[in-house]
């Protein structure tokens, strides 16, 4: 990794998209830093930092929330966009032939998805800035103030899904990404820090600190070694191109081969799953409807409890770990968008005409439509190995925060995240570094 970007600074173009990124970055932590105005900090801060539920939103958004600053929403507004538009695309016809149509169709559905990236950002921060004001978190609650944080908040998530297509277009691309992968990365050393703190110094005793010590390192490096693995992992299916004469010679006869990716839908399968998770205790919480148990609960705080991560196996006792079953709801959703991203993002059949019109074919197997149900059985079968991957590696520390308390805002989901991003923005560095040398050598 270090090489690469030790390579890619070397060259001019790619430094110059590294170094406008960088400055991007820089825009997103001082932007975190700007607080809503006609918020009261200190009681919204007491309030915020109360609501554990909400860890993993405060992770997303690098305590932008948490502080409630004008990039307090962040990029999850456009993250629910993408699902919701994605989602419509198999219900509604007109948007899947829309996505059929290459450029100009992915075009034109890129700005539905900011359109109702800012309607929910609206909803969002209307629904934040009156739960506020009647709580009496805001220095004055009337129509001025309450529309200038609906403004504040809805500016802010629109500011940084521009800010994160212009990383994808002249920075070093998967702009949303990026930003996601820095927000979580800036709350990581204060969490580090903190388990330690209270699982390492806080130990009742120096070998029960050692202990401690070395279960929290191995986790954490055994994990990352695991995701790194899960990400790189793939089925390659050999493809056989047939022998043709093209002039005097005798071309093609060459072998090659299709790389399927285990892990075939990256980090969305745990963007998605998360976020709708999340979007009901989000909004309840601005409401002030909170997750609760026992006999004086709601059924409405209830379900939000078994959506709670924090809820989830919690052994202590049969009343909580009942609560676990939202765990089970959490694995469902990520299978489910495991096989979605990837049926919307592989084709098939659009991989099996292509290979016929190349004259290449999979030993054994008919050229046409034998080929494309081949793809697909494969497909299904690795997709479930990948999904299987991401569920072992997301649980892994949701257990450990249950049974151990060992609550920390990066989880799981968050590893999976940071990962993932990571290999993608160095495979993408590599590849700009190999179309350039291609081109310089052509240009000679």
């Amino acid at each position: 990794m270090f090489k690469t970007l030790r390579n890619a600074f070397k060259v001019k173009d790619i430094r110059k998209r590294l170094l406008f990124t960088l400055l991007c970055l820089v825009v997103v932590r001082i932007g975190s830093q700007m607080p809503v105005p006609g918020i009261d900090r200190d009681q919204i801060n007491a309030f915020l930092a109360n609501l554990t539920q909400l860890d993993f939103l405060n992770a997303i958004t690098g305590g932008s929330f948490e502080s409630l600053s004008i990039f307090a929403l962040s990029i999850t507004p456009y993250i629910t966009s993408s699902i919701i538009i994605q989602l419509l695309t198999i219900a509604i016809p007109s948007l899947e032939e829309m996505q059929k149509e290459g450029e100009d169709g992915r075009k034109k559905i890129a700005a539905y998805t900011r359109y109702v990236t800012i309607i929910l950002a609206i909803i969002e921060s209307t629904a934040m800035a009156i739960g506020f004001g009647r709580a009496g978190y805001m220095e004055d609650y009337n129509f001025l103030n309450t529309l200038v944080v609906v403004i504040s908040l809805t500016a802010g998530a629109s500011f940084l899904m521009w800010l994160g297509e212009k990383i994808t277009d002249y920075g070093i691309g998967n702009g949303i990404s990026i930003i996601l992968l820095f927000n979580i990365v800036s709350r990581m050393p204060s969490d580090i820090i903190n388990l330690f703190k209270t699982h390492v110094v806080g130990a009742s005793s120096v070998m029960n600190g050692v202990i401690a010590t070395i279960l929290i390192v191995g986790i954490i490096v055994g994990l990352t070694v695991y995701i790194v693995v899960l990400n790189d992992a793939v089925r390659k299916i050999p493809v056989q191109y047939a022998q043709k004469i093209q002039g005097r010679r005798l071309v093609g006869g060459s072998g090659s081969n299709i790389p399927l990716k285990v892990n075939t839908g990256g980090v969305m399968p745990v963007i998605f799953a998360s976020s709708i998770l999340q979007t009901p205790i989000v909004i309840c919480s601005f409401l002030g409807i909170q997750p609760a148990s026992g006999e004086g609960a709601s059924v409405g705080q209830k379900i939000l409890k078994v959506l709670n991560q924090g809820a989830w196996c919690n052994f202590s006792s049969w009343g909580e770990a009942k609560y676990t079953l939202g765990l089970v709801l959490y694995i469902l959703l990520l299978v489910f968008f495991a096989y979605f991203y990837t049926s919307i993002t592989f084709n098939p059949i659009e991989v099996a005409n292509n290979l016929k019109k190349a004259g290449g074919f999979i030993p054994g197997i008919r050229p046409g439509r034998p080929t494309s149900d081949y793809l697909n059985k494969v497909l299904n079968s690795i997709i479930f190995i990948g999904a299987i991957g991401l569920i072992i590696a997301a649980i892994i520390p949701i257990i450990c925060a249950g049974v151990f308390n060992a609550n920390v805002s990066f989880g799981g989901t968050s590893l999976i995240i940071v990962v993932g991003v990571v290999l993608e923005t160095i495979n993408q560095l590599e590849s700009m570094m190999l179309e350039r040398h291609y081109t310089g050598f052509l240009n000679d």
